[in-house]
């Protein structure tokens, strides 16, 4: 029996994300992930300004006059949903943790590929796979991919991204849209991003707190991995320590930018606190000039 209170975050959500899909993301969706291809659909008559390439030569010769091949596209896609469940997800200081931002971002997506009649899975990860949901159709699995993100509770802390990208090698078999969404708080996965990028639509999520990027003056601070559990106590009255933080997390985000740009990996960042469809807009629209 699922809670009410949990029924509850997940009907909100949805009304949330649909609102959305319905107003902004669902034809920008459309236009910018294709099917696996062209199918045959049917063979009718030639008419002027068909490519004559796709002259049916057996219909033709039997009928005597001159048919064509009419091709539609493959619309039907797999999403899947990579989503980093560690502990420093629960991570958030404007009001919402980076799970919960991430999931909501997922709900968007989920829901524009299920309107779009595609299926959607999802591979939850940590330093282990947590969870797996095979890609189906359909509203009432959106809702079981939205109330796993919302609420497995996850058995390791650590990131292991590099094992979540070689499982979705074995699990999706075919070429997916695959959306890696994490705070990237890892090291050891250039390869395997590289790999993945090579065998499905890669876009990486980068979630984010701005605590993660800049530290106030507040005096003493102790801060806590949440991955290790490691402690360190900083005065952050420091100018040259707030300024040192700063860099290195610059010099951070840099390496994943080129990394990705490496890979051919398109990237989203999202911060909690700001809303998130500014930048899933801008995603769609560069896409789209990319696709034209």
């Amino acid at each position: 029996m699922i809670p009410r209170e949990i029924l509850k975050q997940v009907r909100r959500i949805e009304i949330t994300t649909r609102g959305l899909v319905n107003e902004v993301f669902s034809g920008e969706y459309h236009s910018v992930f294709k099917g696996r291809g062209m199918s045959f659909a049917e063979v009718r008559e030639y008419r002027y300004g068909d490519d004559i390439r796709g002259i049916d030569w057996n219909v033709t010769a039997r009928t005597g006059s001159p048919h064509v091949k009419v091709y539609e596209e493959e619309r039907e896609l797999t999403v899947m949903l990579v989503a980093d469940a560690s502990a420093s997800a629960g991570f958030g200081t404007r009001g919402r943790k980076k799970s919960e931002l991430a999931a909501e971002l997922c709900g968007v997506v989920a829901f524009s590929a299920i309107k779009n009649n595609d299926k959607v899975g999802l591979i939850l990860f940590s330093d282990r796979i947590e969870r797996f949901v095979p890609p189906r159709k359909g509203r009432r699995h959106g809702l079981r991919v939205l109330r796993e993100l919302l609420f497995h509770q996850a058995e390791g802390r650590g990131t292991d991204i590099a094992g979540a990208l070689e499982y979705l090698a074995r699990v999706a078999k075919r070429r997916s849209v695959a959306f890696l969404v994490s705070d990237f708080m890892a090291d050891g996965y250039a390869r395997a991003l590289g790999v993945a990028a090579r065998r499905h639509d890669l876009v990486a999520v980068r979630v984010g707190d701005v605590r993660e990027r800049e530290i106030p003056p507040v005096g003493l601070m102790d801060l806590e991995d949440p991955e290790t559990g490691r402690r360190l106590l900083v005065r952050t009255s420091s100018r040259a320590f707030r300024d040192r933080f700063r860099e290195v997390e610059r010099d951070e985000r840099r390496r994943q930018d080129e990394l990705f740009r490496r890979s051919g990996v398109d990237a989203i960042d999202v911060t909690t606190g700001e809303p998130y469809e500014r930048s899933l807009r801008r995603f769609f629209e560069e896409r789209a000039r990319r696709a034209r």
